[in-house]
């Protein structure tokens, strides 16, 4: 028996050290990811780093991409959807007179054309006017889009091109923050859904001369704003707490909705599952005011000295709160 204990404490060449106890950590990362990781490798790392036990994404930005990455960790990974019906910003690069079967620089140039000397900002201004608003977008072959259970990517790579139905999205700015040819900086804010490369590319056609991305950046998703982000070696350079101490509270994904604050009876049969007619309480509730207003989806906390997130709901017109996604909760 004793010689047993000492092996397992003591482990022999070759064998593998006892796994590390992940932790069950309920936050918020905002990662500003480096150039040539993709979204989920940048994930696991950042999972590893912070010893976590479940974490995922709230979108994917391509390995050439970098910026803004929020990765959500334990509960909050119930809020990611939020993020990913977001509006996103981006600053991009498009060089002009350059095409690539990929639309960016990982690819191989298929087209190259000289730009008019006469090209100036006037003349791109009076483009890019085509494109803001309501526009629709052919989704490029060189993505995760799935058809018949394989990424477009797949068939691409096989010299295959596909049909694909052209999609509604939503370009709400566009602005050009710069323009040395043949390099044009723009500043885009976009509905969920837009290809960056698509718009490069696009804009390029409608200049006569082909385009792809040299560079892309993502600045915002929803609220969140890339100042807060922390870069993959500063977060490689913290010890275990520090990096713990990065997290937001799973409301920071959350924030834009109003808050409504429950009672500890009103909580408990909230969090199973039990929709409330609040109006018929009787109770002064914080978060009145929004009861007053009508309907639209809530953050909804216990009222405590320190507000503890319950989760989402939806409140009706006639101040019923009915639970969507439920925080779990010891009393």
């Amino acid at each position: 028996m004793r010689a047993k204990a000492m092996r397992n404490k003591f482990p022999e060449a070759g064998e593998r050290p006892p796994r590390k106890i992940r932790q069950p950590l309920d936050g918020v990362l905002l990662l500003d990811k480096p150039v040539g990781f993709s979204s989920n490798d940048a994930l696991m790392k950042a999972k590893r780093l912070m010893n976590a036990k479940k974490a995922g994404h709230t979108g994917t930005l391509d390995p050439f991409a970098t910026g803004l990455l929020p990765l959500c960790f334990g509960e909050a990974t119930k809020f990611s959807q939020d993020l990913l019906d977001a509006d996103k910003t981006y600053e991009t690069t498009v060089h002009l007179g350059v095409a690539t079967d990929t639309g960016d620089t990982e690819g191989q140039i298929v087209q190259q054309t000289a730009l008019p000397e006469a090209l100036d900002a006037l003349q791109i201004e009076a483009v890019l006017a085509q494109f803001r608003g309501d526009i629709l977008q052919v989704p490029p072959m060189y993505s995760a889009l799935k058809r018949d259970g394989k990424p477009l990517y797949e068939y691409a790579r096989a010299g295959i091109t596909l049909e694909r139905a052209a999609r509604a999205v939503t370009i709400f700015e566009l602005q050009l923050i710069d323009w040395q040819a043949p390099f044009l900086k723009l500043r885009v804010k976009c509905s969920k859904g837009t290809y960056i490369r698509v718009l490069g590319e696009d804009i390029g056609k409608a200049l006569g001369v082909g385009a792809h991305l040299q560079a892309l950046r993502r600045v915002q998703v929803g609220h969140l704003l890339l100042d807060g982000a922390i870069s993959m070696p500063d977060l490689e350079a913290m010890d275990e707490n520090q990096r713990g101490s990065l997290l937001a509270a799973p409301d920071a994904l959350l924030s834009t909705f109003p808050a409504v604050y429950l009672t500890q009876e009103l909580a408990t049969r909230f969090l199973h599952g039990q929709r409330l007619a609040l109006g018929n309480t009787g109770l002064d509730l914080p978060g009145a005011e929004q009861l007053a207003q009508g309907a639209g989806r809530v953050r909804v906390y216990l009222q405590q000295e320190l507000p503890r997130l319950l989760g989402t709901a939806h409140l009706s017109e006639f101040s019923v709160l009915a639970p969507e996604r439920l925080i779990a909760y010891t009393q």
